[in-house]
């Protein structure tokens, strides 16, 4: 009887087990983990809002506001972290460089005092915060104030320590020590979640910083260095994997739609070829705003200057690190949207006391309230003319004959106050470089050749800008390294001939054949003028008081056939 009774007990709990471990399980097993991200790229020391053209979700016509500002963005992040105070801030690149005068002033250490006051964890590294070459990055991610910028280096904070956030870049390698320039990857502890933060720069980045931007570096492919990253991650207890990466692309597909699937550009193969446990990739340096899916992966922009936010929901397994799901969207930093940081509001204008004297000091007047760099069925933009023109002017003392800009080379359209003054913060925000002017000679067959190379690139084209003496017309529908319409191509009205010798002008970015233009790497008799092209322009415009009136310079002399 005991015996039985012992059995059926021993089945009893059996049958109980069997029927209760499923529930127990599921009652015991632990809820996903939601990691709130927050992501920005190509803030360009934007301090302050700037111009933003864009279509309202459900509008029907574009609007311009103006946009960001690090006292909104501030105010943002505030609202972000009151709903999770966990939420992480991450960014893609180009923080600094090619900044208004606000921040450019200062070596750009106002920008990185700002990132530290919204609480950025990590960025990329992006192009433009090589400007100014690796002992100037390390300055600025360090501290310090042994600068190759002595006139603007701690002259913001004499005792700058550099950025609170960590510059991240698995492909860029210091030739010198065999070592990545900067570490390349960082875990970050959200809500007992390790979460690996992996970052990468276009492999691109010597064709667009200066050769003196890059020495002593080298740029690797980004796929493979950021896989090549996971091992170690892994082994620093890293569970869910991040890309923070300045490579993008772009879309015809609005800035807000969650999941568009038609995205294009480099980041596209980039991100087809990485591990497959990545399954987020934050991208920047093509200025879009984008919320894709390549492979099954999330890969977003948000823009540029902080006009954008990109606001990233995952749901991540905390055992396992598995990301269940990830929502997005991206939130514009439109006035009014968010109540600014009063805190951060009081420093800008601390700041802007600080530089206002050199920043509203007049330079010029001009005809218009705004000169674009909008280009035309041809490629040619009426600031374009105006920056081109300019740096002939100031190279007509050394011979030059024709000047020529990049369109990145311009970095916001010319804005002017009342009755047409332009100030010197206005004029820097074009031309916000530091580049000199560079004179060499070009045979008239190299420079059709150079012309040719605006369009004989893997993707798209890049169209320069040229003082308005140089004309041609160029037909689409002609094959690649023919486009030039025969007997077109003119400089000062005179047809150009193959083995005559024109001097040339362009910035020394573009004289070393940046921006996909070898040919201006192989001018002879090189030489650099020590003249900014900010000068150049400045004393253009004040020579020029009819800049950007109505029918003058309106219409280019180089027009597209078809």
């Amino acid at each position: 009887m005991f015996s039985r009774t012992l059995v059926s007990s021993a089945a009893l709990a059996l049958l109980l087990a069997a029927c209760t471990t499923p529930a127990s399980r599921q009652s015991t097993a632990p809820a996903p983990v939601e990691i709130n991200l927050v992501a920005l790229n190509d803030f360009h020391g934007n301090l302050e809002p700037t111009r933003y053209t864009y279509t309202p979700p459900g509008g029907k016509e574009p609007v311009t506001i103006q946009a960001g500002g690090i006292d909104l963005i501030g105010g943002a992040m505030q609202a972000f972290r009151q709903e999770d105070k966990d939420t992480l801030l991450v960014a893609a690149g180009d923080l600094i460089g090619a900044s208004p005068a606000l921040s450019g002033l200062f070596a750009d250490e106002p920008t990185l005092a700002a990132m530290d006051r919204i609480g950025l964890a990590a960025s990329s590294l992006g192009n433009h915060e090589f400007d100014p070459g690796k002992k100037e990055l390390l300055r600025q991610q360090h501290g310090g104030c042994d600068s190759p910028r002595p006139e603007k280096a701690c002259r913001y904070d004499q005792r700058f320590k550099g950025a609170g956030y960590t510059y991240l870049a698995a492909n860029v390698t210091d030739t010198e020590t065999g070592k990545t320039l900067v570490p390349a990857w960082r875990v970050v502890d959200v809500k007992g979640v390790k979460v690996g933060l992996v970052g990468a720069v276009l492999k691109g980045v010597p064709s667009v910083v200066t050769s003196s931007g890059v020495r002593g570096l080298a740029f690797g492919d980004e796929a493979d260095a950021i896989n090549a990253q996971l091992p170690a991650m892994r082994a620093a207890g890293a569970q869910v994997f991040i890309v923070l990466i300045h490579e993008g692309g772009h879309t015809g597909e609005p800035f807000d739609k969650v999941y568009c699937d038609g995205l294009e550009g480099p980041i596209v193969g980039i991100v087809k070829r990485l591990d497959p446990a990545i399954r987020l990739v934050i991208s920047g340096h093509s200025h879009k705003g984008y919320l894709c899916k390549v492979d099954g992966r999330v890969v977003t922009q948000g823009d540029a200057y902080g006009h954008l936010l990109s606001r990233i929901k995952m749901k991540v397994d905390p055992v396992s690190g598995t990301v269940e799901d990830i929502d997005v969207r991206n939130v514009v930093m439109a006035p009014g949207a968010f109540t600014p940081d009063a805190q951060l509001t009081a420093w800008l204008k601390d700041v802007r006391a600080r530089s206002q004297a050199v920043l509203d000091k007049e330079v010029a007047r001009i005809a218009a309230p705004l000169v674009t760099r909008k280009q035309n069925d041809a490629g040619q933009s009426v600031l374009g003319g105006v920056v081109a023109d300019a740096a002939l002017a100031a190279a007509r003392g050394q011979g030059a004959q024709v000047g020529f800009v990049n369109p990145g080379g311009m970095r916001n359209d010319l804005q002017s106050g009342d009755g047409g003054a332009v100030t010197f913060g206005q004029a820097q925000a074009v031309s916000p470089f530091n580049n000199t002017l560079v004179v060499m000679d070009l045979t008239g067959a190299q420079l059709r050749t150079l012309l040719e190379q605006q369009w004989d690139r893997k993707e798209g084209s890049t169209t320069l800008g040229a003082s308005r003496n140089l004309a041609y017309q160029w037909d689409s529908t002609r094959p690649k390294g023919s486009r030039i319409v025969p007997g077109s191509l003119k400089v000062d009205g005179k047809a150009v001939e193959d083995k005559r010798t024109y001097r040339v002008v362009a910035n020394n970015f573009l004289a070393e054949g940046g921006d996909g233009f070898p040919m201006f790497a192989q001018g002879t008799n090189r030489k650099d003028t020590g003249i900014a092209d900010l000068d150049a322009l400045i004393a253009f415009l004040k020579q020029h008081p009819e800049t950007g009136a109505a029918g003058v310079a309106a219409q280019s002399p180089i027009t597209k056939l078809r």
